[in-house]
């Protein structure tokens, strides 16, 4: 599986996760139809899941007259999933983990959606 590919997955899963209570690693085999989960989208999910609090936190930290709260489910999705690249994947560079962002921002968000998290990444690598 391609890593755009595996991130696209994680985004759907996440998402899900987000809004229902599942274990991680049920949701992606699952939300695949398979019991071989690629390994980089399993880390992704992992990741995500198990340090969302401080993932988070780091996230909060960088908004500007928003809060975690305010921001709609499918942009906080991909800032955590970027994030957490940006943060403990030290083999992916931050300008890769920033486009992919971008991109699935742009195909799932609303029009700003790509910008708004072009500008909390920016502020989280600065």
């Amino acid at each position: 599986m391609k890593r755009h590919t595996a991130r696209e997955n994680a985004f759907q899963i996440l998402f899900q996760l987000d809004l229902n209570e599942f274990d991680p690693v049920k949701a992606a085999t699952e939300h695949l139809e398979t019991d071989h989960v690629d390994a980089f989208l399993n880390n992704l999910v992992q990741g995500v899941a198990n340090y969302q609090t401080t993932i988070d936190n780091t996230i909060s930290d960088h908004l500007e007259k928003w809060s975690m709260e305010r921001i709609a489910t499918v942009e906080k999705t991909i800032l955590r999933i970027a994030t957490y690249e940006i943060r403990y994947l030290e083999d992916i560079p931050t300008n890769v983990s920033i486009n992919e962002a971008v991109e699935l921002a742009n195909k799932y968000g609303d029009e700003k959606s790509g910008k708004f998290v072009n500008g909390v990444l920016s502020k989280i690598v600065a």
